[in-house]
């Protein structure tokens, strides 16, 4: 579509421009001669001649597809300059030798126009040396980027249509480097994603495994034995639960999928209810729990499933971090137009890890007490994903007193 516009403009263009260059000629000859009648219609004869030999001379060359065949762009221009010298030579000389009445004056003016032309061909070969120098340099940083990857980039000079290619070419290289980057990481999360849900799912599962052959076997006959033995089971089964839970939710939060049901909710009920879900296990553990919401806190508009969602991630945490006689407190207060919910504990703290990687999937900070702790790694990514969906931040920290401490805050406008 674009060729065939192009093919049907240029005459047009052609003619256009041959068109101004016989009405400008005539202006100026008009104006500088004064000229009679007479030898204004003669001007006019020349020009009006000379204007059709190189109309139909350009059209013939446009028509020909000579310039395609060329081996190259210097050529190309090369051979327009020639073409374009000996249409000006011809036009003028033409002139000259039907309105000179002097030999000698036709002679002088032959040898500058001669001299014209040289000047102008040594002119054209070198402005056509550098296009095709620049061109020669864009198409190396092209093969760079083919040999060496994405990180080279085109060097800019000027602003013509050149300099707007190489600007092209290093969007695009920038764009396939974050989109390489982006397949690798991709690549390693998949492989960490093997790894660790590997793991995780192999010990509740030899741990099952295991109940259900003793059981089957009939090792176990006393009552009490058999009831402990299925309450490990159904724990076990619970964080079998729980990682395939993990795993649905990442696959939302990825694929852009998930839904909030965004209504006003009681932010107070919310933190109460945690605390009382988390009390049999904090109370197993020796851990003390307490917490406590302002009064102009609620309503709070938000999806009351994701952000206990977020409020369950955050307190196991701190309960499994934190040693036995510590404490956990949760809080929720109002800041301006936001809400702020923050969790503290007494633990062990943040020592060995890199906040700003904490909430990367995966990331499991020191390795022995991943292992000890269990957990694939996804909480505290799903906690951030939920906020984040609701327009909040959230961020992790050492506390004042030791221990780790999470704050993330909603926007309740």
């Amino acid at each position: 579509m674009r060729n065939s516009e192009t093919k049907t403009q240029s005459p047009i263009k052609l003619l256009l421009g041959v068109g101004l260059a016989f009405l400008l000629a005539l202006a100026v000859f008009w104006l500088l001669m004064n000229p009679d009648s007479g030898d204004m219609a003669v001007m006019a004869a020349f020009l009006a001649l000379s204007s059709v030999v190189s109309l139909a001379s350009g059209y013939a060359a446009s028509r020909s597809g000579w310039m395609s065949r060329m081996p190259s762009l210097r050529w190309a221009l090369l051979t327009t300059y020639v073409v374009a010298g000996l249409l000006s030579f011809f036009n003028v000389w033409l002139t000259a030798r039907l309105m000179f009445v002097s030999a000698h004056d036709l002679q002088i003016a032959t040898i500058l126009l001669l001299f014209a032309s040289g000047i102008a061909l040594a002119l054209g070969s070198f402005f056509s040396e550098t296009i095709s120098g620049r061109l020669a340099g864009l198409r190396g940083s092209i093969r760079e980027i083919r040999r060496s990857g994405f990180s080279t980039r085109a060097e800019i000079l000027g602003n013509d249509e050149i300099a707007e290619l190489a600007l092209e070419l290093n969007e695009m290289a920038s764009q396939l480097e974050a989109g390489s980057k982006k397949r690798d990481e991709l690549e390693q999360m998949r492989k960490d994603l093997i790894t660790w849900v590997g793991h995780d799912l192999q010990t509740p599962l030899a741990s099952i495994r295991a109940i259900v052959e003793a059981l089957a076997d009939g090792l176990v006959e006393e009552p009490e034995d058999r009831a402990r033995y299925l309450s490990n089971a159904k724990r076990e089964i619970q964080s079998l639960s729980l990682l395939i839970d993990d795993l649905f939710q990442m696959s939302q939060l990825d694929s852009g999928d998930m839904l909030l049901n965004l209504e006003a909710n009681s932010l107070s009920d919310l933190i109460s209810d945690t605390l009382e879900r988390f009390s049999a296990l904090a109370k197993e553990k020796g851990v003390f729990l307490d917490g406590r919401v302002e009064e102009e806190v609620d309503p709070v508009r938000m999806d009351a499933q994701r952000i206990g969602r977020v409020l369950n991630n955050l307190m196991g945490n701190a309960i499994r971090h934190t040693t036995k006689g510590g404490e956990v407190f949760l809080s929720a207060r109002r800041v301006g137009d936001k809400v702020e919910v923050e969790l503290r504990d007494s633990g062990e703290g943040l020592k060995g890890v890199e906040l700003d990687k904490i909430f990367d999937r995966f990331y499991r900070g020191e390795e022995s007490r991943s292992r000890q702790t269990g957990g694939v790694g996804l909480g505290l990514v799903i906690a951030q994903g939920f906020v984040e969906a609701h327009g909040g931040k959230i961020r992790a920290e050492t506390g004042d007193e030791g221990g780790a401490q999470f704050v993330f805050w909603l926007p309740n406008k």
